[in-house]
């Protein structure tokens, strides 16, 4: 086998299920069946699903995750099959289904494209193995192509995942707002006490509350809200000026003078830059709660 297969992961029972259908059937129906119609395409490699044990289910999980096609055999609707194919499409596209004629799918299941075989049916079968080779085929060819209710419901805009994102951002900004809030009033007490030791500097005062930083750094760092560059310089400027003012504020008792007429001269666009700042928060934070 060329190691330059991929992997297409085979989802079936692996133990009797039936009278008929007993462990070596399955493993019959694999090597005879199943693994030679997918290897047909030279780019595939046929593995089978293994028992689900607490040893070999982390590599299960990944094989159903990663593997390009996968097939899962629904006949006789046996546990372990339903949750590998559950995990399978919460994560990735490219499956095939498939099950034995007669076999009773679930409403939520039968709404895929399932191929049925017929054992008994030479005709019938010959169709399924055409019918087969065009759906693994279509997976190699259209990897994106949604087959997976579950993965288009999580994954994607104007779905579950875009919400838990929306969401996720929308708390990143209230946290945002609640530090500028907190570093306006932090500037508010910065500048009476240094007014006031201007007027008396017999009886100084000094602030000991630092500006706040870590919920606009991450801002900057992570980039995570959909703005121009306009918005993320601001936020470079911001920070730049908090940084500022708290080495101001690390000094202020040892020089005192100096510092006080400094914070004072710089009252109004510290003050400007911190309300603007602000306001352009508050705009993406409406952007982004309008979405969906």
């Amino acid at each position: 086998m060329s190691t330059n297969r991929e992997i297409c992961f085979v989802i079936m029972p692996f133990s009797q299920t039936t009278n008929e259908h007993t462990e070596e059937y399955w493993t019959k129906h694999f090597e005879d069946f199943l693994k030679p119609l997918i290897e047909v395409s030279p780019k595939l490699e046929a593995r089978r699903s293994q028992a689900l044990r607490g040893d070999v289910l982390k590599q299960i999980i990944t094989d159903l995750a990663l593997s390009p096609v996968v097939v899962a055999n629904l006949t006789d609707s046996n546990p372990n099959v339903y949750w590998e194919l559950g995990v399978r499409q919460s994560f990735k596209h490219g499956t095939v289904t498939v099950a034995e004629e007669g076999t009773q799918l679930p409403f939520d299941i039968s709404a895929k494209a399932t191929l049925f075989y017929y054992p008994g049916n030479h005709l019938r079968m010959e169709s399924f193995r055409i019918l087969f080779k065009k759906a693994i085929q279509d997976c190699l060819e259209h990897p994106d192509r949604p087959d997976s209710h579950v993965l288009e419901t999580i994954s994607g805009r104007g779905t579950l995942f875009e919400i838990f994102r929306r969401d996720e951002t929308i708390r990143r900004l209230d946290a945002v707002l609640s530090e500028c809030n907190r570093n306006l009033q932090v500037l508010g007490w910065v500048l009476e006490d240094a007014k006031k030791n201007q007027k008396n500097s017999s009886k100084r005062t000094f602030v000991t509350n630092l500006f706040r930083t870590p919920a606009a750094e991450l801002l900057v760092v992570n980039r995570y809200v959909d703005e121009d560059q306009s918005f993320y310089k601001l936020t470079e400027r911001y920070l730049s000026r908090i940084t500022t003012m708290n080495n101001q504020i690390t000094i202020w008792e040892v020089k005192p003078d100096s510092t006080e007429k400094w914070l004072i001269s710089v009252e109004t666009s510290t003050a400007e830059l911190l309300n603007e700042f602000k306001a352009r928060v508050v705009v993406a934070r409406e952007k982004i709660s309008k979405i969906l």
